[in-house]
């Protein structure tokens, strides 16, 4: 509760001189500030029930007559601490006025508002250095009490001020007075509605060069922030700004945030053509009516698919429609799986019932532009057209026909799964909760559809609701209508027959196969033909009606060979197919190999082989043979058995009047000695190789064999390991 304000007090305290922060119980009440007792009594009674005295920083004794205490105004309720500093607010306004006359003019170099705001702001800073000089206050708090007189309407300022500076913060003023402290007043100069007209120091400052940079940040990494901009731009430009002739400082955080906002919004459809270019050409992109384009029924047809919004008992179906852009008429086609099959199956169903299209439209999606689709298209004389890759525009008709399948269709169907990713959240929400019931799938989505169902509702939907309904391409006419009013002759195809093998599918990816002993493979069977040939390479399409049936053409693909066929799945007898074929195989054999025949009977069965011999000997005469390196090879067996040899050619005499031909063997000097060793150790292989070098140190002559095992011997770990060790220890390392 406010109570009475006194007059006499409020004249009594208002003054120039400091402002007196200690005060006793009489001189507080005598003030009648509000929420305080106007009688010293009672003010006495409230400081000792609030317990003022308890604060020793706040509370001192009184020096003078009397006794009792003195209390810091800090200890006043806020409302009476705010009225207490407004009363000894004098000369604010006498102060603020003297600190606009001392600012230089800069009516030339600025706006009008630019100049308005700067005055202002130069008003409140005079007329806070007035209150800071009557206030025994730190800083802060004086910023604090001086800003929140401001907003409580409790200051006596200049009516300008009022009107252009609406609210006032303590962190606001510190920035000014900071402003004023550095000599850059100029600062205070703000032109509130520059940035809008494009004329800030974000959109002018370095010629314009911030404001591009800035915008070029954004498209390069669009998650940048704000103040990521700002610290960019500081290391390329500095802390300060040229913005019309002056340095300016580089604006703050929210500046640039404010700016930001401002250019996305201002520049939405250049930054969307940069950062989305599929976003752009659905919102900003220019397009025209496509009609006038086309000016003949079947001139162009337009074909795409997607996944339908639909679940199936069987799994979730892909979509295929194709579309006449000039009457609007469509056709749709349930598969299992984007493939260039349907892509033929979808034509087909099309040309009977529309008649044949000059022109096809289609994306770069591997079905459209498979082989076989190319194919079928040059088949029957139609031109395909491809769309630019990532240019959806260029077939918006078929793509805007997709959409009107998916909303106005697939959304009344049971198994609708939605069409974003908004809609999917609340199913899958939906889902979940089912899933808590104990719900399976087809429960939790509705699905009751079988594939073949999902593809008549498709029909029923495209030759009832659809072709019947006015169109806005159409000035409001019906696609029924428009086919209908068209007069010109229509092409057909006459032989449906012939025009259901060129839109059969092909066996495998690429059509090819070649065929082998036991016919052609196809999905693990094997056709066969009389009239193919083992090694023949053909081209083959499907029967649709029949699995035990193909149809062979020869590796162009357009002549017709033979039809080939299973013979399990087709009820044939397989051995005579099989003999039929032996026979035709051996006819085509027998014609082809006549002359083969008839040179082979002239060859004689000696020919060849003396052939190969003359031809050796020739060849021996030109040729000589280099000596092998050899290495001696031994095993202990081997060298058991050389002793055995050896000894028994010893134990042998010589007949009764036989002499032994040549020299008497030598006496064995040590006949009672067993050999440790009846094989070679590394050991001894080098002491052969020391001597072999001593040898041709002494400039004695080696055998080629000799020569041969030295050289190889001293390529060898054991050679050079030994040779360490014979170095370093002599002939102890060879014992």
């Amino acid at each position: 509760m406010r109570g009475r304000r006194s007059t006499r007090g409020r004249r009594s305290m208002r003054g120039h001189g400091p402002v007196k922060t200690w005060l006793t119980a009489d001189e507080i009440a005598r003030l009648a500030l509000p929420g305080l007792p106007e009688s010293r009594e009672a003010m006495s009674r409230k400081a000792a029930r609030d317990g003022w005295s308890s604060h020793r920083a706040l509370a001192r004794p009184r020096a003078g007559r009397g006794g009792g205490f003195e209390y810091h105004v800090g200890l006043l309720p806020l409302d009476a601490r705010l009225a207490y500093a407004a009363r000894q607010m004098g000369g604010t306004i006498e102060a603020g006025l003297a600190a606009v006359q001392a600012a230089p003019d800069i009516a030339a170099a600025t706006t009008r508002q630019a100049q308005a705001e700067r005055d202002a702001r130069l008003a409140l800073i005079g007329a806070y250095d007035a209150f800071e000089r009557s206030a025994d206050l730190p800083r802060m708090a004086a910023v604090s009490i001086f800003a929140r007189l401001y907003r409580r309407g409790d200051l006596a300022v200049p009516d300008f001020v009022r009107a252009t500076v609406k609210r006032l913060s303590g962190r606001t003023l510190m920035r000014w007075l900071a402003m004023r402290r550095s000599g850059d007043i100029g600062r205070l100069a703000v032109d509130r509605g520059a940035a809008r007209r494009g004329q800030g120091i974000l959109e002018q400052a370095e010629n314009g060069e911030i404001k591009v940079k800035a915008l070029a940040l954004i498209v390069r990494q669009p998650a940048l922030s704000a103040d990521h901009v700002r610290d960019y731009l500081i290391d390329l430009y500095g802390e300060t700004l040229s913005y019309r002739g002056r340095s300016v400082a580089m604006p703050t955080v929210r500046a640039f945030q404010a700016a930001l906002k401002r250019w996305r919004a201002g520049h939405a459809m250049e930054l969307m053509a940069l950062t989305h270019p599929d976003g752009f050409k659905s919102r900003y992109r220019a397009s025209g009516a496509r009609a006038h384009l086309v000016t003949a029924l079947n001139a162009l047809w337009e074909i795409d698919a997607s996944p339908a919004d639909v679940l199936t008992r069987d799994g979730r179906y892909s979509l295929y429609v194709c579309i006449d852009v000039f009457s609007r008429r469509l056709t749709i086609l349930v598969t299992r799986t984007p493939r260039a099959e349907a892509v033929a199956l979808l034509i087909r169903k099309a040309l009977i019932a529309w008649g044949v299209p000059e022109r096809i439209k289609t994306d770069n999606g591997s079905d459209f532009v498979a082989k076989a689709s190319k194919r079928l298209f040059a088949a029957l004389g139609i031109e395909a057209d491809t769309a630019n890759p990532f240019s959806p525009e260029e077939k918006g008709t078929v793509e805007r026909a997709i959409g009107t399948v998916q909303r106005d269709l697939m959304a009344t169907l049971p198994g609708f799964i939605g069409h974003s990713v908004a809609d999917r959240k609340v199913i899958e929400q939906r889902k979940a909760f089912a899933a808590r019931l104990g719900q399976d799938d087809a429960q939790a989505f509705c699905v009751d559809l079988s594939a073949a169902e999902l593809g008549r509702y498709c029909d029923t939907w495209a030759e009832g609701r659809y072709a019947h309904r006015p169109h806005g391409g159409l000035a409001g006419a019906t696609p029924f209508q428009v086919a209908a009013a068209w007069r010109q002759p229509v092409r057909r195809v006459a032989d449906e027959a012939a025009l259901a093998l060129l839109c059969a599918p092909i066996a495998g990816q690429d059509g090819y196969r070649t065929v082998g002993k036991q016919g052609l493979r196809i999905d693990h069977l094997f056709y066969l033909s009389p009239e193919l040939r083992v090694g023949e390479r053909v081209f083959v399409r499907l029967d649709p009606a029949d699995m035990g049936r193909v149809f062979v053409f020869a590796e162009d693909g357009e002549t017709f060979r033979a039809i080939a066929l299973a013979p399990g799945m087709a009820g044939l007898d397989r051995a005579a197919i099989v003999a039929e074929t032996r026979a035709s195989q051996k006819r085509f054999i027998d014609q082809g190999t006549k002359a083969l025949r008839r040179e082979a009977r002239a060859i004689k069965p000696r020919d060849v082989v003396e052939a190969l011999n003359r031809r050796a000997a020739a060849r021996a005469g030109t040729l000589v043979e280099f000596p092998k390196r050899a290495e001696a090879h031994s095993t202990p067996e081997l060298a058991a058995a050389g002793s055995a040899v050896r000894a028994g050619r010893a134990a042998v005499p010589p007949s009764h009047g036989e002499a032994v031909p040549g020299p008497a063997p030598a006496a064995d000097p040590t006949p009672e000695v067993t050999p440790l060793r009846s094989f070679e150790t590394p050991q001894i292989r080098y002491r052969r190789a020391l001597g072999l070098e001593a040898r041709l140190a002494a400039a004695e002559t080696l055998s080629t064999e000799e020569a041969l095992w030295l050289g190889g011997y001293r390529q060898t770990p054991e050679y050079r390991s030994l040779a360490t060790l014979y170095a370093d220890f002599g002939d102890q390392a060879l014992r």
